[in-house]
Formats: C-alpha cells, sequence, structure tokens
C-alpha cells in the first residue's frame, strides 16, 4: 500500500536489514541491486576484473550455483580459511559463507587484509546456539560439580570467535568433521571428561561409531535449563557432556528419510554427513564430512545409486557433476541452509562493487583478544597428530 513503510522484519527477510539481538548489533547498509536485474552477471564480472588480485571470493560448497561462479576457490569452512591465509597480497577476502566463517577467516589472515560478509545476516543457527555466557555458566556448573579440572573443551570449526576463544583459554582444541575423532583421542589424553560444543549430534557420533563409547557415556548440557538440566551425578560419569546444539539443516534428516529412499531407490547407497541424527547415521552406509561426500562420489562407479543428506545446493551440484550416476536428495523436503542463502548474487554484486569504488562493506573483525585465544585453539587442531 502507497506510503506503508516494510517493518524491521520485513526487511531482514529480504536481506536488506540485521536482527541487532542475533547479529551482534551490526547492520547492512546500501541498497542492493534489484535480484531481477539481467545484468548482476556482467556487474559481478566488472567489479571482480576491476579489483583484480587485490580480491579473492572464497565460496562455500553450500553456496548457490550462481555465487559460486565468481569463487576464486571452494571448499568446507576451514580449507576457505586457510586458502586466505595462503593469499597475503589479496587485500579483500570476500567470504560467501557465514558469519562464523568470516570470523575464522579473519582470525588467520594478517593485519593487513579486510575480510568480507557480503551479507551480515547471514548467520548460523548452530553457531548462535551456544553465546559465550551461556559457556561461561556452564563451566560454572562443571567446578561446582568438581568436575571442570577434568574436563577439556572441543569445539567444532561452526562456532563463534567467542566460543573458540573459551576453547583456548581452557585449554581446548577445535576440530572439524573431518579431524573431530583425532581431537577428541587427543582430548582425552589430556583429561577424563570432553565439553563438546555445540552439534550434540557430531560428538555423539564420533563419540560412539569412532571411539567405541555408549550412548550411555554421553549427557546433553541445555543451556536454557537451571544447571543444564543434568545432575551432579550425571556429569561425574558421563565421559562426553554434549552441548545441545545442532544444525538446522541436517537435523531434519530421520530414520524414516532412510526407510522411505531405501524403498523408492532400490540399491541405493545412504551417504550422510556426521551432524545427522545418531538413529541416521546408524542406518546410512557411509558417514563423513562435505569433503568426504564430495570425494566417495568422484570413486563411485557408473550407474551406482546415492542418497545424499546433506545440503541441498551441494546435492544439486553434485548430481550435476555426476549424471553417470543417479544422486538424490535424502528426504523429500526441500532443505537449503537457509542462512547460507541470504548470499546471494545481489549481495555479491554490491560488496564488490563497493569495494571496486573504494569503500569497505560489512567488515568483519574479531578483537584481539578474542584473537588471540581461539588462535590458540585452532593452533592446537593444527598440531593434532
Amino acid at each position: 500500500m502507497p506510503g506503508v513503510e516494510p517493518s524491521a522484519t520485513a526487511l531482514l527477510l529480504l536481506g536488506r536489514g540485521s536482527d541487532p539481538r542475533s547479529e551482534r548489533g551490526v547492520e547492512c547498509p546500501g541498497d542492493l541491486p534489484a535480484p531481477s536485474d539481467p545484468d548482476l552477471v556482467e556487474r559481478a564480472r566488472a567489479a571482480k576484473e576491476r579489483l583484480g588480485s587485490r580480491v579473492f571470493v572464497l565460496g562455500h560448497h553450500y553456496q548457490r550455483d550462481e555465487v559460486i561462479q565468481f569463487a576464486d576457490v571452494t571448499g568446507d569452512s576451514f580449507k576457505l580459511s586457510r586458502d586466505a591465509a595462503a593469499r597475503p597480497e589479496a587485500e579483500f577476502i570476500v567470504f560467501c559463507g557465514v558469519h562464523f566463517m568470516a570470523e575464522s577467516a579473519d582470525i588467520l589472515t594478517s593485519d593487513a587484509q579486510t575480510v568480507v560478509l557480503p551479507d551480515l545476516a547471514a548467520g548460523c543457527s548452530m553457531a548462535d546456539m551456544a553465546t559465550a555466557e551461556q559457556v561461561a555458566e556452564c563451566w560454572d556448573v562443571l567446578t561446582e560439580a568438581g568436575v571442570a579440572d577434568t574436563t577439556v573443551p572441543v569445539s567444532y570449526m561452526n562456532s563463534s570467535a567467542d566460543i573458540k576463544a573459551f576453547t583456548g583459554r581452557h585449554g581446548g582444541t577445535i576440530c572439524t568433521s573431518s579431524n573431530a575423532e583425532r581431537a577428541l583421542r587427543w582430548a582425552f589424553e589430556q583429561g577424563e571428561k570432553v565439553l563438546f560444543l555445540p552439534d550434540q549430534h557430531l560428538g555423539r557420533n564420533t563419540a560412539v561409531r569412532l571411539l567405541g563409547m555408549s550412548l550411555e557415556d554421553c549427557v546433553v548440557y541445555n543451556p536454557h535449563k537451571p544447571g543444564g538440566g543434568v545432575s551432579v551425578e550425571e556429569l561425574r560419569a558421563a565421559k562426553m557432556i554434549l552441548w545441545r546444539g545442532h544444525c538446522s539443516v541436517h537435523g531434519r534428516f530421520s530414520l524414516d528419510s532412510v526407510e522411505d529412499v531405501r524403498a523408492r531407490v532400490p540399491g541405493v547407497n545412504v551417504l550422510v554427513h556426521p551432524e545427522c541424527k545418531h538413529e541416521v547415521v546408524a542406518a546410512a552406509d557411509y558417514v563423513g564430512s562435505t569433503e568426504y561426500i564430495i570425494n566417495k562420489l568422484e570413486e563411485a562407479p557408473a550407474d551406482s545409486k546415492w542418497a545424499i543428506g546433506t545440503e541441498l545446493n551441494l546435492v544439486r551440484r553434485l548430481a550435476g557433476r555426476f549424471p553417470d550416476k543417479e544422486i538424490v536428495f535424502l528426504d523429500r523436503t526441500v532443505c537449503f541452509c537457509s542462512t547460507m542463502n541470504r548470499i546471494d548474487l545481489p549481495h555479491l554484486v554490491w560488496t564488490l562493487e563497493s569495494l571496486a569504488d573504494g569503500k569497505v562493506v560489512n567488515r568483519i573483525q574479531v578483537d584481539k583478544e578474542t584473537e588471540h585465544w581461539a588462535k590458540a585453539a585452532l593452533e592446537r587442531m593444527l598440531a593434532l597428530p
């Protein structure tokens, strides 16, 4: 209606605003090009050419194809951050991913480099499930239970810089879905228990599938309940203290999804990410990180059938890349990573054109103390045997 101003919620959904409660007070200034602009591709190409070697564009596997086409490298979050650090001549690092990924890139790159996130509202629901205040309170609970001194924090890469810094301060390490087993084995050499943040499923699946623990060895700490919803006795008996967090995409897959696809596609191989629920992982044929999933399909024989339990953009890209194989999404329901999908071509064009015009937008910058301790945790991961 004429004269009606769009609400803050409407602006957020359109990618033209931010939620100060979840996005730490940031704003997303500037006018984005219209998504229908037929010149978007050419504008992105022209701006990238104007910037030349001054810009390095990183594209996470879960990004849309329209964005991936402009990425200098693609990969998972940690690989991309390391790729950025290996390009010190690049003045601007444009991270087409989500907030915690850009934070990791800022931590690992030099002070002379500027990390930019095309849309500051591109967060991660999993990372947001563990705040610094909640984790500090959890540590107090462990201290009162008399187990903090023997507990080693292990935080998944999909966590905020604050959580990585907490991990570093308390002698812990970071892990990826590829090296979670090594990280846990290292942690149990340092202490008797592990506090695993923030994805309960990766922690549980790694402990049970790869370290031979039982489900009874794991307890779930719920930050929204007094004392985490666990008793002192349960904390003292547990080996794995799992944070009550999960991936909104991988958490949607169910045992019914697996049974349904086996009925629909005879002879199908079920391949899932370890962020899926334990019952899904237990029912799958293969389990592994994003890179593992990609490599598994590269090695698979022609005419083989695969149901993939991970983000839909990646599954569609793999189906197009390997037309000699039947590749389907594990679930009947469409399941994109909604926050990752906030990085679209209009946001990328706006970012590149702004940088080319000498205006730095949406800079991600981690404060020095947080960076110090987060880097300490990351360096422990890099030193894992």
